[in-house]
């Protein structure tokens, strides 16, 4: 087997994991890996003797064996926890709000941002929110205040059109990801950090951290007036900032199985509900300390497995993979 790390030292840092990852599956498979778009990785093929198949990043999915309705489905968290209740699995609910005029006439009455004021005052004036068809923990937080949902509802209209809102909830995260009913990996999630320095204040750091998401295309964390944030911390002292826990927004996540069977049955019922043959089901179990209460948060039919390159798990990227590639008749299964 070759090492992954030869493959990533040949790309640009701007190429996509994915695409690393297709490369390094071709080689160890033996099936053509061609670029298309003069060596961006946005664009690729992969040819056995009989037949090729086209890739794409972005918006594009890595998982053609994933039925398409399937998946948008699931990329809607709306929908997502809709189809899941009735299918007896447990979620975290939520109500959805459009942000703009536009289209009003084509749907029903009570989902518009003065509907979400009223929403968040039965909450408590104080809810999670998030994009509803938001990727990568982008805007997604827990909002307290009308005023800071009114700030926050401004800021999210500029980039998308609709909101969910949910009770916020405390519990362990994590995420499990499966191919066909069988879990291929689970993981913790632990949430983003900022290190002491011993000069600069926690805002100081904050303030930093969010120039490196903004550089990754992320909303940045709330840096309010709260004069703990004034604080110095020690150096080498961390101070967790609380929130989304995406690995793309500065979260940690460890290969761990979460302590109870039933969250992994809890995962694969999602996944069947939903029609999917990939599926990374996220979940919060232990919520407010219950260890029988667990609910999934959303399901990400096109995740990432960065985690594995990080973790030494090139293994667990072939199988990935070779699922792909079987799936769509590039490979014998």
């Amino acid at each position: 087997m070759q090492r992954l790390g030869i493959f990533r030292a040949r790309k640009p840092s701007f190429y996509p994991d994915q695409s690393v990852y297709a490369e390094y599956a071709c080689a160890e498979f033996g099936l053509a890996f061609q670029e298309i778009d003069g060596g961006t990785g946005l664009v690729f093929s992969v040819a056995s003797p009989d037949q090729r198949i086209h890739f794409g990043a972005g918006r594009c999915s890595w998982y053609p064996q994933n039925n398409a309705t399937a998946s948008a489905l699931a990329s809607d968290k709306y929908f997502t926890n809709k189809i899941l209740e009735s299918g007896g699995v447990a979620t975290l609910g939520g109500e959805y709000f459009f942000l703009h005029d536009r289209r009003r006439a084509h749907r029903g009455a009570g989902h518009e941002r003065e509907d979400a004021l009223g929403h968040f005052k039965r909450l408590g004036e104080s809810a999670f929110v998030k994009p509803l068809q938001g990727s990568r923990g982008d805007f997604a937080q827990a909002v307290h205040g009308e005023a800071s949902l009114i700030r926050y509802i401004d800021e999210v209209s500029q980039h998308y059109d609709a909101i969910l809102m949910q009770p916020i909830v405390s519990g362990i995260e994590y995420r499990i990801f499966l191919l066909d009913d069988e879990m291929v990996y689970s993981a913790r999630k632990y949430p983003p950090f900022v290190l002491g320095d011993g000069i600069g204040s926690i805002r100081d750091l904050l303030i930093a951290h969010n120039e490196v998401l903004r550089s990754r295309g992320l909303s940045p964390v709330a840096v309010d007036r709260d004069v703990s944030l004034d604080v110095v911390l020690p150096k080498g002292e961390r101070w967790d900032i609380p929130g989304r826990m995406n690995l793309s927004a500065g979260g940690t996540m460890v290969l761990e199985a979460p302590r109870s069977e039933a969250a992994l049955m809890l995962a694969k019922n999602a996944a069947r509900a939903l029609g999917l043959r990939v599926a990374a089901v996220d979940m919060f179990t232990d919520i407010e300390a219950d260890p029988k209460a667990m609910r999934v948060i959303e399901v990400n039919s096109n995740p990432s497995i960065q985690l594995l390159e990080e973790s030494g798990r090139s293994d667990l990227i072939l199988k990935i993979w070779r699922h792909t590639f079987s799936a769509m008749g590039l490979l014998g299964v």
